[in-house]
């Protein structure tokens, strides 16, 4: 029994090695720096929002295009979600932050690529704005699920939520049980050491990122079922001279076969002509010559 458990934990370590650290590493390899592009995008826009947050001027900037607050109309917090993302909390170090959130983006993009990056980046922190918003309108009370109207004032968590997004997603993914821990673990003990709005939106992350984690590759399923309902209307646009898919093609020892050729001779109609028949027919030498064979 022991040496089943000490199995079973090496081979989830070595697995998770494997798809963390070697898979992404290698994709680095083969790529390169463009590998990098949104890690290095996401650092230095965290940097240069920090930079300009020092100065009265930068600070109402910064606050006036990626605060977001649940006190703000909805519209206006959407369109400030996407830099909101590169706006650091001014309360925690600033490199410690920069370090993680290079590491998750680096990994996300060389394991998913940059579309699906950005797509789990954001909806993990459009995921805790918009429940936030969910949690004043219940109000306080609600087993201790509501909030009160003044938390509405309270700055969203901006690049950390996905962050833990980012990670949880690629935990999950990758079955990667050790950074899972770490990762979901430590917001959960955030959330009840230090009990905030962070702490929710973070946890509404970590939510998020398992149902999109679970969701994972299980999207194409519909996705083709609609395409065979309801197929391309490219082959009703195809050019004359292009076969269709639904007639099947004529095999080669058919065209080749002399019986065959000769049944399709057959088969076609006494009174159709050949091209060079139709030709002669039309000549006028040639009438007048059948004319006088005929009247002797």
């Amino acid at each position: 029994m022991p040496y089943r458990i000490v199995s079973f934990v090496g081979r989830t370590l070595r697995g998770e090695w494997h798809g963390m650290v070697v898979e992404p590493i290698r994709q680095l390899l083969r790529r390169g720096l463009s590998g990098l592009v949104l890690a290095f995008v996401a650092a230095f826009g965290v940097i240069f929002f920090h930079a300009i947050a020092q100065h009265p001027t930068g600070a109402t900037v910064v606050r006036l295009t990626g605060g977001v607050k649940a006190a703000l109309p909805l519209p206006l917090a959407l369109l400030r979600t996407p830099v909101s993302l590169y706006v650091p909390a001014l309360d925690l170090p600033v490199w410690a932050g920069i370090t993680q959130l290079f590491l998750a983006f680096a990994l996300a993009e060389l394991a998913l690529g940059r579309a699906r990056t950005l797509a789990i980046a954001y909806v993990t922190t459009l995921a805790g704005t918009l429940t936030v918003r969910v949690m004043i309108a219940m109000g306080p009370g609600w087993w201790g699920l509501g909030l009160p109207p003044e938390t509405g004032q309270v700055l969203d968590t901006g690049p950390s939520a996905a962050v833990v997004g980012l990670f949880t997603y690629l935990a999950v993914v990758r079955r990667a049980p050790v950074v899972f821990a770490l990762t979901g673990g430590s917001m959960v003990w955030e959330s009840i050491v230090r009990p905030n709005l962070a702490g929710r939106e973070h946890l509404i992350a970590v939510a998020a990122a398992i149902v999109l984690g679970l969701l994972h590759g299980r999207w194409r399923r519909p996705v083709r079922a609609l395409t065979v309902l309801f197929p391309s209307r490219r082959a009703e646009n195809r050019p004359n001279g292009c076969p269709r898919l639904s007639e099947p093609p004529v095999p080669p020892a058919a065209a080749e076969s002399p019986a065959l050729a000769g049944a399709a001779a057959v088969a076609q109609p006494p009174d159709l002509a050949a091209p060079a028949d139709l030709m002669a027919l039309a000549d006028p030498a040639h009438r007048a010559n059948e004319s006088r064979a005929q009247l002797r």
